[in-house]
């Protein structure tokens, strides 16, 4: 299984290495850009960088589902999770030209939520750090529709919406700098599918391990246009879409949330820390400022590369680390880790 997915990042990496130019350059002619340097001229290391475009959602999307389409069977799972990425396509996109208000783009996300879980996937259990497993199929309503027998496992599908929402936001949150989201999600989603090769000869696992690589593959062929300095930005598309994917790819590769969290510890304590304090200052949790992780780093005169760069090793480092470490100790882990990065970037926050 390991060549399957070697082909599949191979073959998404294709596509969106040649469909990003392409889209780059349709915005540009439209003059569907954004003007970085009226974000950077609140951080000290601010340049006037030519007008970028979004957009960046659109080869992704299509790297991501051209290759699961050509290498999975079209089965309701896959279908359900085609649908949810063209719901964030097409919110990305007009977001993208309109700039939709934060609330509107929370309903789309619990709505491309709804669509994985009413495909039949959802979260049945989580492993206990303590020993043994929590059971959340326990409570489930049946009914009939169209003639048809259907089950709601209450607990287990509200768990997945909120897990899948969660995790398309706070991905987003980290798109602050050049390079920074695709990196992140290519080291993620390559090791979760490294775990899915562990288990290759379980066949529920060979969805995960083609997935895995082709978000991997399309965020790789990315990568070029994005990294500093960018010529097309991810939009809200290619962030949702990312968010998305790695909650999902979390799901089903059996209910491995704590590798996620772990691999993703510093975008998940930034979120959790920027909600706090928003809360704490009485303003909407929606409400985007210039106080995450990564605004505080250029102000201390980080150049953009290196915090994407130091964002990728963050998650290689707790992605190594995840490979050695059995639930008990991703709970440990990252108990102490989450304690050490809000303790950093509290100081931190205080410091600027």
């Amino acid at each position: 299984m390991i060549s399957q997915f070697i082909i599949s990042l191979i073959v998404a990496s294709l596509i969106s290495l040649m469909t990003t130019p392409l889209v780059r350059n349709f915005f540009i002619k439209r003059n569907w850009v954004e003007y970085p340097w009226e974000k950077q001229k609140k951080t000290k290391n601010a340049t006037a960088l030519a007008p970028v475009p979004r957009g960046g959602g659109i080869p992704v999307y299509l790297a991501v589902v051209l290759t699961i389409i050509l290498f999975l069977p079209l089965d309701k799972h896959l279908l359900g999770i085609i649908i949810a990425c063209t719901i964030n396509l097409l919110v990305g996109v007009a977001d993208d030209l309109w700039d939709l208000s934060p609330g509107f783009r929370l309903i789309t996300n619990v709505l491309a939520a709804l669509a994985i879980v009413i495909s039949g996937i959802g979260i049945a259990f989580l492993s206990n750090p303590f020993g043994g497993v929590i059971d959340f199929s326990l409570w489930r309503y049946d009914f009939t529709l169209f003639g048809l027998p259907h089950s709601i496992w209450i607990v287990s599908d509200l768990l997945a919406i909120i897990w899948i929402t969660w995790c398309t936001n706070i991905v987003g949150w980290s798109t602050g700098v050049d390079g920074q989201l695709p990196g992140l999600v290519v080291i993620a989603a390559t090791f979760i599918g490294i775990l899915g090769l562990r288990f290759h000869n379980d066949i529920t696992q060979w969805p995960v391990i083609v997935l895995a690589g082709a978000l991997a593959g399309a965020y790789l062929g990315f990568l070029p246009y994005n990294i500093f300095p960018q010529s097309i930005m991810p939009g809200y598309g290619g962030k949702s879409l990312a968010g998305l994917l790695l909650a999902v790819l979390a799901i089903l590769s059996g209910a491995k949330l704590a590798t996620l969290i772990l691999l993703l510890s510093v975008p998940m304590v930034d979120a959790i820390f920027v909600i706090i304090r928003r809360l704490l200052n009485h303003q909407s949790i929606f409400q985007s400022d210039n106080r995450h992780l990564h605004h505080q780093l250029l102000r201390l005169g980080w150049k953009r590369s290196q915090i994407a760069v130091f964002y990728w090793l963050v998650s290689l480092l707790f992605g190594i680390i995840s490979l050695f470490l059995n639930s008990t100790q991703k709970f440990y882990a990252f108990l102490g880790i989450f304690l050490l990065l809000f303790s950093f970037t509290w100081r931190l926050s205080r410091r600027i």
